[in-house]
């Protein structure tokens, strides 16, 4: 029987983002599926139509939402996440709900400290009003520029926001933002699990919302656990490597690693 993989969406992406990833996966015979977080809509259009249904989510929501898809499935699923998705992945590994996980330029866990410039202005639009909490917040095509889109042309980070982008919910930020000061944050992921399956950190080496700093201290959190922990660079890749034209490349990275965990 073939192998689930569930792939997690980020912060202001939508879940369709997947779509090639979905098709590549599936033709290497694993079950692709792309569920978007709690109040998504089907579609990019129906979602932009109604971020109020977005606002208010925070991590532990995102986690029992994936919590439940994955308690109806017949096996442990390969879970693969970008950005805040990432995050929601290392932790629902941590649970022991993974059969392993990849995190791509995945956001903060509490415990890492650096907190680049780059990252705070990516988050600004949102956490530059304490109101944006309780709201579901819209990137400008140069917020995403900026955010996502800084390491492809103009025209194309342009395409990206225009096909995939829609609203987010700012909770999500603000946690992740004061996860360090609060001793019961969501944000806190059980890095010192020995029993967890195998864990694929990426890290984009133009990445503004997530620097390659940020993914390192990343895995020194898990310097406490003997499961494998593993970490790949793509020095040339920013925020948007998920849905660029370069996808392919990180796609196949995660397949051949996967294959060496022999799954």
């Amino acid at each position: 029987m073939s192998v689930p993989v569930i792939f997690i969406h980020g912060l202001w992406l939508h879940s369709t983002s997947w779509q090639p990833w979905l098709e590549l996966f599936t033709e290497r015979g694993y079950r692709a599926t792309a569920p978007g977080w709690p109040g998504d809509a089907d579609t990019v259009e129906a979602t932009r139509a109604n971020p109020d249904a977005l606002a208010g989510h925070g991590i532990d929501d995102v986690v029992e939402h994936y919590t439940g898809i994955i308690e109806r499935l017949d096996a442990k699923p390969i879970l693969i996440g970008h950005s805040f998705g990432g995050m929601i992945a290392q932790k629902l590994l941590g649970l022991d709900l993974g059969a392993a996980a990849v995190a791509i330029d995945a956001a903060q866990i509490k415990g890492v400290l650096p907190l680049p410039l780059s990252t705070l202005r990516s988050g600004f639009p949102v956490l530059g009003n304490p109101a944006n909490a309780k709201r579901a917040v819209s990137l400008t095509p140069e917020q995403f520029r900026y955010a996502f889109g800084n390491a492809v042309t103009e025209q194309e980070s342009r395409e990206l926001f225009d096909r995939w982008a829609i609203p987010a919910p700012g909770k999500p930020l603000f946690e992740a933002a004061a996860a360090n000061f609060n001793p019961h944050s969501p944000a806190k992921v059980d890095t010192a699990n020995e029993s967890r399956g195998p864990l694929l950190l990426m890290a984009g080496g133009k990445d503004h919302t997530v620097p390659e700093v940020v993914v390192r201290s990343t895995l020194k959190q898990y310097r406490h656990s003997h499961a494998v922990t593993d970490i790949v660079d793509f020095p040339d890749k920013a925020h948007s490597l998920t849905i660029d034209s370069g996808w392919r490349d990180v796609a196949e990275t995660a397949l051949t690693w996967l294959k060496e965990q022999g799954l």
